[in-house]
């Protein structure tokens, strides 16, 4: 679905990754892992067209477009007056693919309550977004991604913060929408256990060890050494 090739990102002209060249396939599920500050929620906004490249190329195959590519940003706060229902944020999802046009369509609508009912949050529908505990928002939050594609979603650590019970039941969700909707995954996190649980791919963002690889290969060549600890102790469990 995307050829990542010869990638160097940065700011300020310095650059944060590499020469890092790797190909996402439909159905794949990459948890990118590695120290704070070493690239990983860079490597993500490139993806999605956030961040210009500084050199190389991200390549959409298969017909993608960028703006089908869903996006769960890492969680802000959000004001406690905020006014917007569960129903009106995640129908925004379909906001890229409007074009010229100024109103949902019917299929739009339709869309949006699909999703809640996917998520089982269709009984949150008609609530106040700031009401709702973190792990419903996330979930809110990860319906609107799907309303964004139902291709391809870039999760930018989505449980941080989020209570042992919440963490397990999205994971558990986003591991399902893999599994038995061919979703690919694209999942910034620190949780290098859930990863290994999970995920088919590791890409593992640390500077000059910075590598990618299947989970079976990962694990049988033993490369933990190359995830520093902070990876391992900085979990969400």
């Amino acid at each position: 679905m995307i050829e990542i090739d010869k990638l160097c990102v940065g700011y300020e002209n310095k650059k944060v990754i590499d020469n890092l060249s790797l190909n996402i396939k439909s159905g794949d599920y990459i948890c990118v892992v590695g120290p704070n500050g070493a690239g990983k929620s860079t490597f993500v906004k490139a993806l999605v067209g956030l961040k210009k490249e500084m050199s190389g190329k991200i390549t959409l195959k298969k017909n993608l477009k960028r703006n089908e590519i869903g996006y769960l940003p890492q969680i802000k706060k959000i004001q406690d007056n905020f006014p917007a229902s569960v129903y009106e944020i995640v129908l925004s999802g379909c906001l890229n693919k409007l074009s010229i046009k100024p109103f949902y369509s019917k299929k739009d609508k339709e869309k949006a309550i699909e999703t809640l009912k996917k998520l089982n949050i269709l009984n949150l529908k008609d609530k106040c977004y700031t009401e709702l505990s973190g792990g419903q928002q996330q979930k809110v939050m990860l319906a609107r991604a799907l309303c964004a594609s139902d291709k391809i979603i870039v999760l930018d650590e989505p449980v941080t913060g989020l209570d042992p019970t919440s963490t397990s039941d999205l994971y558990k969700k986003i591991s399902e929408l893999n599994k038995k909707d061919g979703l690919t995954v694209i999942m910034v996190t620190h949780d290098v256990e859930t990863s290994l649980e999970y995920a088919t791919h590791i890409l593992n963002i640390n500077g000059k060890n910075t590598f990618f690889s299947t989970i079976s290969d990962y694990l049988h060549n033993n490369t933990c050494e190359c995830v520093e600890s902070e990876a391992f102790n900085d979990t969400n469990i």
